[in-house]
């Protein structure tokens, strides 16, 4: 499947808070929760958030993936980080 391979090669847990809402990317170290929160502040914009974060469009396509197999716990971490 797709989405599997685009986890497995740009997903990882971060170390020093291995919880899924916390996963980032793989080498760049960027969170899941904060493409996500980016891209709704694009509407969206894969290419963008790509572009403003100096990553891969498929790193954006994979935290889209890892998000929507945890939405809740990411759509909370927004919030916190928010509040």
């Amino acid at each position: 499947m797709r989405d599997d391979k685009l986890l497995a090669g740009y997903i990882e847990t971060n170390p020093h808070y291995p919880t899924p809402d916390e996963a980032r990317v793989k080498g760049y170290g960027v969170s899941v929760w904060a493409i996500i929160a980016h891209l709704r502040v694009v509407d969206g914009d894969v290419a963008r958030v790509a572009e403003d974060y100096a990553l891969p469009k498929e790193a954006v396509e994979a935290a889209m993936a890892y998000y929507h197999r945890h939405k809740s716990l990411i759509d909370a971490r927004i919030i916190a980080n928010v509040a």
